[in-house]
């Protein structure tokens, strides 16, 4: 049974994903392609909230074996259409990411671009994220930092949900991070990514032995 935070959650992002226009653009997310490297060819790879299907349609077209989820029915339905035009195969699921039933050490990759939690939940989430990566498997994330809050250029306007990135860096062990960045980029996602924004990047690695 969903509950009713989230079927507000659902609620919004279907309203933002009706539109006929791709609301953040149907290219991947820069980081992501900088990051793409250090997948495993032909893994497994999980996007979280993915929208509109940018960046698992992306990856589905570089040879990884791509699953996407997002709370949005109008997301992943656009993301299924952009597949399509794309001739792309990507596993897309309405699904709450808190929900979702991550197994241990299923995935090669797990991405996640622009997905804002409240502090304790993101720690938990990271945490059976960790769980869920195969050894030698990759997480890729950037989100907004609280830094963004007061300009126009996009992301989320509660506080609550934009984690200093030294908070967020320490959701995974340091030996673990090949790159981790904060401060300001420019973003060109669509009509809701645009301009200078404040973000915070990393990427980690599970050392854990095969």
């Amino acid at each position: 049974m969903t509950t009713q935070p989230a079927q507000k959650l659902r609620e919004f992002w279907n309203a933002r994903y009706a539109q006929e226009a791709y609301a953040y653009g149907t290219e991947p997310n820069e980081y992501l392609v900088s990051q793409r490297h250090r997948f495993r060819p032909g893994g497994r790879v999980l996007c979280l909230a993915d929208g509109e299907g940018r960046n698992s349609v992306y990856l589905a077209g570089l040879g990884f074996q791509v699953t996407a989820i997002d709370i949005s029915d109008e997301g992943i339905r656009k993301g299924q259409q952009l597949a399509k035009e794309r001739s792309a195969v990507v596993e897309f699921q309405v699904a709450d990411v808190l929900s979702f039933d991550l197994k241990p050490s299923e995935w090669d990759a797990v991405v996640s671009i622009f997905l804002h939690l409240p502090s304790k939940r993101r720690v938990e989430f990271h945490r059976r994220c960790l769980a869920a990566l195969k050894p030698g498997g990759v997480f890729v994330y950037e989100a907004y930092t609280l830094d963004q809050i007061g300009r126009s250029t996009g992301g989320p306007k509660e506080p609550q949900v934009l984690a200093p990135p030294e908070e967020a860096w320490s959701d995974f062990p340091e030996e673990m991070l090949v790159h981790r960045f904060a401060g300001d980029r420019d973003i060109r996602e669509g009509s809701h990514h645009s301009g200078l924004g404040a973000i915070c990047q990393f990427t980690a690695v599970n050392q854990a032995p095969a």
